[in-house]
């Protein structure tokens, strides 16, 4: 075995304990089932639904498939090469599995900062730009987004850059040592850290942080006026659910980014353990989980469209079924009155049914005030009808008979 393979060899081995792998195995297993069930969710809700989605919910359409797509094409690699203490299939896969994941991790970068941006326009500037930031403008953004992550993360792969195994060698990603080989590899690690990484989460945070800054001050001008803030609370609610997407992304990947930025100006591996380099990658991809629970949190919509889809599938989660039989229901109709701009007494809504009288006086008012086709005769009062000489319309009969109704808990 020649110096080469033998140093190619070792950095496919895993640096940690036996025992360490296990549970960074078992870290990333955790990770890709809770995102895979609440990405999934999210995704075949919307897609129930997919006719009343607006702009900004196809973007989160979009980053709830990214970390469906990355948990289940990429980690698996990682989880086995966990329990077998090695990376497997060495630099094929290595190769697969660090474009997988930088042009997946770029891409919720990138629909995070449009979705900053879009926000920002839309709440700040709605008059002007209102018309272009739906429909097929919000897709073309979309498929923007794949293709600028795509192509940069492909740049390695015709020699800017590289994909190499991560310092505790059961991962693999750029190589940001590379900064030190040649001026090609230099201008890939910091335009990726500089255009691809600085820029974006700037991006994100000063669109937010107006977000923000807007939407409480008009909540305060409302309410120094007195007027009513229903559409401002929901304005305000929707406003923070994105800025906690933005910040727990960027809060996730930021320990992550540090240490890759600091690995720029070591040659060497030594200035840091192992472990420090796989807690911040756990905790990078820690980010796939929580937006699914944040949507769950901040919307009544998602959380209303996931209990009907549950409901589809297992009825039994409604509750159990009670059988209640009503009593006799003779056969009065139910009148509404009907009014124009007039000022009527409070109860507008009345039942020719009096509870109060006997059965043969109800029947004699109802003889005397309809004619033999149900409607009310012209110029006799109705009971139940507050202003008399208006018509009044019959608009639901009761049956009679007993009746079963399901009601449920």
């Amino acid at each position: 075995m020649t110096l080469d393979s033998h140093n190619r060899t070792s950095a496919f081995t895993s640096k940690l304990t036996p025992a360490a792998d296990i549970c960074v195995g078992l870290a990333i297993f955790s990770v890709v089932v809770l995102s895979v069930l609440g990405n999934g969710l999210v995704l075949v809700i919307c897609y129930r639904r997919k006719k009343k989605m607006v702009g900004s919910e196809m973007l989160c359409v979009n980053l709830a498939l990214v970390d469906f797509l990355c948990c289940i094409c990429f980690y698996p690699l990682s989880i086995m090469s966990s329990f077998r203490h090695m990376w497997l299939g060495e630099n094929l896969t290595c190769v697969y599995y660090g474009l997988g994941c930088y042009s997946f991790g770029l891409c919720g970068m990138f629909t995070i900062a449009a979705i900053s941006v879009i926000r920002y326009l839309k709440t700040c500037y709605s008059m002007v730009y209102a018309v272009w930031l739906e429909g097929a403008n919000i897709q073309i953004a979309c498929c923007a987004i794949w293709l600028v992550a795509v192509v940069w993360s492909s740049f390695p792969l015709v020699g800017w850059g590289e994909y190499v195994p991560e310092p505790y060698g059961l991962s693999c990603t750029i190589a940001w040592r590379a900064y030190h080989t040649s001026a090609k590899d230099a201008f890939y690690v910091i335009s990726s850290f500089a255009c691809f990484t600085m820029v974006p989460v700037l991006l994100i945070m000063v669109s937010q942080c107006q977000i923000l800054y807007k939407v409480y001050r008009f909540s305060n001008s409302l309410s120094a006026r007195g007027i009513p803030n229903n559409l401002k609370y929901a304005e305000k609610r929707l406003s923070v659910m994105f800025f906690c997407i933005s910040l727990g992304f960027v809060i996730a990947w930021a320990p992550y980014a540090v240490v890759s930025l600091l690995s720029i100006f070591h040659k060497e591996n030594q200035y840091m353990a192992p472990e420090g380099f796989v807690f911040p990658a756990l905790f990078a991809k820690s980010s796939h989980i929580y937006n699914p629970l944040i949507y769950f949190y901040f919307k009544k919509t998602f959380r209303r469209d996931l209990r009907c889809l549950l409901l589809s599938f297992w009825p039994k989660l409604g509750g159990n079924r009670v059988s209640v039989h009503t009593a006799t229901v003779h056969e009065y109709p139910i009148h509404i009155q009907l009014q124009e701009r007039v000022h009527v007494p409070k109860r507008t809504f009345g039942l020719s049914q009096d509870r109060t009288l006997s059965k043969s006086k109800s029947k004699s008012k109802g003889r005397a005030t309809h004619s033999n086709d149900g409607n009310p005769v012209p110029g006799n009062p109705v009971p139940g009808n507050p202003v008399p000489g208006r018509p009044v319309y019959t608009c639901w009969e009761t049956t009679s008979g007993k009746k079963n109704l399901q009601l449920g808990q």
